[in-house]
């Protein structure tokens, strides 16, 4: 990283699930909600084992891109993934404090 500007690792392996199962009530939008609604797939988020976090989510970079916020980009190679919200409160379960 000798130009100090992150880069992903392509080779980094998936570790561990964070927060729950997209099938798993509650990580939908709503509580009881499920994520997927049973097809499986996203949402979905896991560690990396070099500490890198994968978000697998619904792509709406098209449709948010002339709604983002003023300096807030989306750059080449990166794409704007939407996750539910119960999806996101458990993750926080498994992400320790910085503190």
């Amino acid at each position: 990283m000798a130009s100090g500007v992150w880069s992903p690792d392509p080779q980094a392996s998936f570790v561990r699930r964070l927060g729950i199962a997209p099938t798993d009530p509650g990580s939908g939008r709503e509580p009881g909600e499920t994520g997927s609604g049973g097809e499986g797939g996203c949402p979905d988020v896991w560690e990396l084992d070099n500490g890198d976090v994968v978000v697998i989510g619904r792509d709406l970079t098209d449709s948010y891109a002339g709604s983002l916020p003023s300096g807030v980009s989306v750059g080449a190679g990166e794409r704007l993934v939407v996750i539910p919200r119960g999806m996101a409160r458990a993750v926080r379960m498994d992400v320790p404090d910085a503190g």
